[in-house]
């Protein structure tokens, strides 16, 4: 794993930051947990990429309040285009 950063997919909208970095600290440290409101995921940045790829190997497709967790590294946002129709 090149990164870090793990997206953390299937998530009831009522997980918390807190739970998330309790989940994953077992890994490893959580550098940071990002919630994104209404989506069903989230980002964890871990301290390192050995540490995330652990994480990731341990807790993917595991449940987590009543749901399978998909985990896989974070890709790079596209840039978004400014041309609008």
């Amino acid at each position: 794993m090149q990164e870090n950063k793990l997206y953390v997919g299937n998530l009831k909208y009522s997980v918390t930051s807190e739970q998330l970095k309790e989940l994953f600290s077992s890994y490893g440290e959580v550098k940071s947990v990002n919630i994104i409101e209404g989506k069903g995921f989230a980002f964890i940045e871990m301290a390192s990429p050995e540490e995330a790829e652990k994480a990731k190997d341990a807790l993917n497709d595991t449940e987590f309040d009543g749901r399978p967790l998909k985990i896989d590294e974070a890709r790079p946002r596209k840039p978004r285009s400014d041309f609008r129709r």
